[in-house]
């Protein structure tokens, strides 16, 4: 058995440059993907020449969620084959060259086969957690991951902020913005981002079936006590795709946010999400224990949900939105959590899970709460943040049954 004390101190020797990269490029990422946020209802308004969304809203949501879905797992397969540092450039290039699409597509439906594509480039992060796995010892990837989370946090600040000035003077501009920091992205990876693949990967048969992108589901069944934590993970997810897919619609609705404004909260959010992940989720998982920091995240972010609901101002949301960022330390907590289950060989699969699991989420989620929003859009909008709110109380048995059973052993 490895001495736990030799290993930590050749990680910290040899992982901990290019663990820095990993998140430079994630940060670079988050920065790309969230220039275009604050603009995407106006997109679609001006493009398919309506002012009323209907489906159009949902749907385009749903495809980039669809195509990740589709992609991620072959990705983080791909990455446990052939590295994870080609399949990375390969989807930041890919990145890059559909926010040029967008920026000059013509017709709604082209809008449409560019969102899909970005889906497809855009299913890179399983891979960034399998390098931060593969260069982290096990009981610091919960830091780690919460230092992930930061990064794409710091990149949500920078992004919706500098995409809402843009979008106010011209719908197309965060595109053009998005494809050169995209490009950026390709270049400081291309330069200075090493292969971080444990050398006995490559040495493996290659199983063609894991291209299969129900493979790493079927795989994870195959696990029985990963399912009861997998299905936390979704609800997870879930909620988080209420405030992904009316925060903007929200917020213009009911405190008339311009585009400006809604990258400034936007912006707000990430800085507090980077700082939680950043600083909170890893030494609150090392002091109380994963099961205990995802208990105070849902608590904290459930409660944000709630208030949002009866907030009539906008500055209340912005007040409510330290709650919100609490909830940033569940994901790095059960991601550590269900890490420690899985061997060293198969890290990248199990990301490709948790992609796949967060695209599936991502797909039918704006499909069930933008038809709810518009439902009730002119007599009560919150009630999509009080069922984001009741999502949590499902994770409560899970939870409190695995409390019970570590309460026991110990």
């Amino acid at each position: 058995m490895i001495n736990s004390n030799s290993s930590s101190a050749s990680f910290a020797t040899n992982g901990r440059h290019a663990q820095f990269v990993i998140l430079a490029i994630v940060t670079l990422d988050a920065i790309g993907i969230s220039l275009v946020m604050p603009i995407v209802p106006s997109l679609l308004r001006e493009v398919g020449h309506t002012g009323d969304l209907g489906w159009h809203f949902g749907a385009f949501l749903s495809l980039y969620a669809l195509m990740q879905f589709l992609c991620a797992p072959v990705l983080g397969a791909l990455s446990d084959r052939f590295g994870r540092r080609p399949v990375l450039l390969a989807s930041v290039l890919g990145a890059a060259v559909d926010a040029l699409f967008m920026a000059f597509a013509p017709s709604l439906w082209m809008l449409f086969v560019g969102r899909a594509i970005a889906g497809m480039t855009g299913a890179s992060t399983a891979v960034a957690s399998a390098a931060i796995a593969d260069l982290t010892p096990e009981h610091q990837r919960a830091r780690w991951f919460g230092r992930m989370g930061a990064c794409f946090g710091l990149g949500f600040i920078a992004g919706p902020a500098i995409g809402g000035v843009l979008g106010d003077h011209g719908v197309r501009l965060p595109f053009i913005a998005a494809a050169l920091l995209n490009g950026v992205t390709f270049l400081v990876g291309l330069l200075v981002l090493r292969e971080s693949r444990p050398p006995a990967l490559a040495s493996q048969p290659f199983d063609r079936g894991v291209l299969h992108p129900l493979a790493p589901l079927r795989w994870a069944g195959s696990f029985p006590a990963l399912l009861p934590l997998l299905g936390v993970f979704l609800l997870l997810v879930l909620v988080g795709e209420v405030a992904g897919t009316t925060w903007v619609l929200y917020g213009q609705d009911r405190y008339a946010w311009n585009g400006t404004m809604v990258g400034l909260s936007l912006a707000v959010f990430g800085l507090l999400h980077a700082l939680v992940q950043g600083f909170v989720a890893g030494p609150l998982v090392e002091r109380w224990g994963e099961r205990a920091a995802i208990a105070i995240g849902t608590i904290a972010d459930g409660t944000g949900y709630a208030l949002i609901a009866f907030a009539t101002q906008g500055w209340m949301v912005i007040a409510l939105l330290p709650l919100l960022c609490m909830g940033g330390v569940c994901a790095p907590a059960l991601q550590a959590t269900l890490s420690a289950r899985v061997g060293e060989a198969q890290q990248g699969r199990l990301q490709g899970v948790l992609a796949s699991i967060t695209s599936l989420a991502a797909v039918f989620g704006p499909l069930l709460i933008s038809p709810l929003y518009f439902a009730f859009r002119t007599r009560f909008p919150g009630i999509v943040w009080l069922a984001g709110a009741s999502l949590y109380l499902l994770c409560l048995p899970v939870l409190l049954r695995k409390t019970k059973q570590a309460a026991a052993q110990g």
